[in-house]
């Protein structure tokens, strides 16, 4: 462990550990660095986006401080450079329109991406609320762009990404007042931007997953309006770091157990908010979701939140469908650009989102 930052990633690891993240984390099998200790090797494709990132020396996330963090090669940095390998262009496909807009945040007001078909249909058009990953500390909308522009294609709905705030500048519960104001936002405006404020959908990856599943319980608990469906991408479900797929995928990449730990350290501001629901979403009440659909990577350590993501819905009586990807990793959904299993993912969460919004 990078000694810089072994205070940071025991402090992390005493908010959701009984022992320290060390002993914890030395008594698990854990394989080689990036690959897991079940020995599952990635596909192909996904390989090559892995290895692409190897060569731009890509450190591990928990040895750096978070201005550090977020100038690190991303994913998407990764499918580019496998493009460019491939003698491939690297620009977004023709077909979705994109804009700079501001929303209203918690504290203020937020940037985002709108994103349009270029060639809407007639009618006002349904409306996605898209939450980008990155452990609520790193990254942005233009880090996730790719993953809108696959939703517009899919569904022919605008696709509205945020830039909430980030940890740890902003503390938990910062990035979930900004999703909830940014949803009452768009209701308020989405008609002016030609969607439709009854055909909603809450979206997002990884950390943006559980902003989507925490701000569709918010607006059930204030009686707002619901979306008609929730699109889980490899959710944050709960703080739980000793699920199966977090021993399995430990040391997996691009995401680690001890990255995780490192994001729960700079988000939250003390142990209680690893406890709180919106964090821990198998603890909160999940009775009167609309259809939540969930994508899965199973080379991930947050496959099993997932799984006990769905579990809880069905026992609450909520619809909800998942999907894993075998030989996928966290991050692939976004990389239809060279993996043929996000677009078959992206296929399948625009089928799904096609069903609930009626068309």
């Amino acid at each position: 462990m990078h000694r810089r930052y072994a205070p940071a990633l025991l402090a992390a690891a005493a908010f959701i550990f009984a022992a320290p993240l060390a002993a914890q984390m030395g008594a698990m099998p854990q394989g080689q660095p990036g690959i897991p200790s079940s020995g599952v090797k990635p596909v192909a494709a996904n390989q090559a986006v892995l290895d692409a990132l190897k060569a731009m020396n890509m450190k591990p996330i928990h040895t750096l401080e978070p201005v550090e963090a977020r100038l690190q090669p991303t994913f998407a940095d990764g499918v580019k450079a496998v493009l460019t390998q491939q003698g491939k262009p690297t620009t977004p496909p023709p077909g979705v329109n994109a804009t700079d807009i501001t929303v209203r945040g918690a504290a203020g007001p937020l940037h985002a991406k709108l994103y349009k078909p270029a060639a809407p249909r007639a009618g006002r058009l349904p409306v996605i609320l898209y939450f980008h990953g990155g452990g609520w500390v790193i990254a942005s909308s233009a880090v996730y762009d790719s993953s809108p522009r696959a939703l517009v294609r899919e569904t022919g709905a605008i696709v509205i990404s945020v830039d909430y705030r980030l940890a740890p500048e902003t503390k938990f519960p910062g990035q979930h007042d900004d999703a909830y104001a940014a949803y009452q936002w768009a209701l308020a405006n989405a008609a002016s931007l030609g969607g439709d404020p009854a055909k909603m959908v809450l979206a997002g990856e990884s950390a943006g997953g559980n902003l989507a599943v925490a701000t569709a319980i918010a607006a059930r608990a204030a009686g707002k309006p619901l979306p008609v469906a929730i699109l889980a991408v490899y959710p944050v479900a709960g703080t739980d770091l000793n699920t199966p797929s977090y021993q399995e995928n430990a040391n997996a990449m691009p995401l680690s157990r001890a990255g995780i730990a490192w994001f729960v350290y700079h988000t939250t501001r003390s142990p209680a908010d690893a406890s709180d629901p919106r964090l821990n979403l198998v603890a909160a009440d999940l009775h009167g979701l609309p259809p939540v659909t969930i994508i899965a990577a199973q080379i991930d350590p947050l496959r099993s939140d997932g799984q006990m993501l769905e579990a809880k819905l069905r026992a609450a009586g909520v619809k909800v469908t998942r999907r894993e990807y075998p030989g996928t990793t966290h991050e692939f959904f976004g990389a239809d650009a060279v993996i043929p299993e996000a677009l078959a993912a992206q296929q399948f969460a625009g089928a799904q989102l096609r069903t609930a919004l009626g068309k």
